[in-house]
């Protein structure tokens, strides 16, 4: 573990692997540090902010006593599956099965045959990056940038899968399309893809 400085207020604190980074957080969200404003969790760091640069040496140690103390024993929640209807038929399906050294439908099959986790929310308002519980693939970029990718694409890129709330530039390797809101201002939470979601992908026609 690493504490980092961010700011007067907020700590970087980076861990080791994802799955020590989904455990500090959820214990964090249980037990905050007092002051805590916000929290923000990326692949293998957690932001802590607080109210005031007063409360941020407690934070520091509060983050310091719950790694010492072991964070191996923190089960992470059971949730109810959220089911997000996809038509396999994106523009890069059948590169990236041949990128895979597999068929389009065992593509298909693989993806929407197990359990996605959305690990943390960025890059716009909305987006989630899931990863899979069976998932052991890395699937690269593509080499030129779309200029507009449309909202609810699903897409892949290195060992995650995201979707698209709004239309927007992007390299990832566009699979299927959704009609799911994902994310809407008049809801609350606006954004169907929260971090900790459980997520299935449903295989529907065109």
């Amino acid at each position: 573990m690493r504490l980092l400085p961010a700011g007067r207020t907020a700590v970087l604190v980076e861990l080791d692997d994802a799955g020590q980074r989904r455990r500090l957080h959820q214990t964090l969200i249980e037990h905050p540090a007092v002051g805590t404003v916000d929290l923000v969790a990326a692949q293998t760091t957690v932001l802590i902010d607080v109210e005031s640069p007063a409360q941020l040496p407690g934070a520091v140690a509060h983050v310091q006593e719950l790694v010492a103390a072991g964070l191996d024993g923190v089960s992470e929640r059971a949730r109810e599956a959220v089911g997000v209807p996809v038509r396999y038929d994106g523009l890069d399906l059948s590169d990236v099965a041949d990128l895979l050294d597999m068929t389009t439908d065992e593509l298909v099959r693989r993806h929407s045959g197990q359990q996605w986790t959305v690990e943390f929310a960025g890059f716009m308002p909305g987006f989630g990056y899931m990863s899979g519980a069976d998932w052991p693939y890395r699937v690269p970029r593509r080499h030129t940038p779309r200029t507009r990718i449309p909202p609810g694409s699903i897409a892949l890129a290195d060992g995650f899968t995201g979707a698209y709330p709004q239309a927007s530039p992007g390299g990832w390797q566009i699979i299927g399309t959704t009609d799911a809101t994902l994310w809407d201002e008049q809801t609350d939470p606006p954004a169907l893809l929260l971090p900790g979601a459980v997520i299935r992908f449903q295989v529907v026609n065109s």
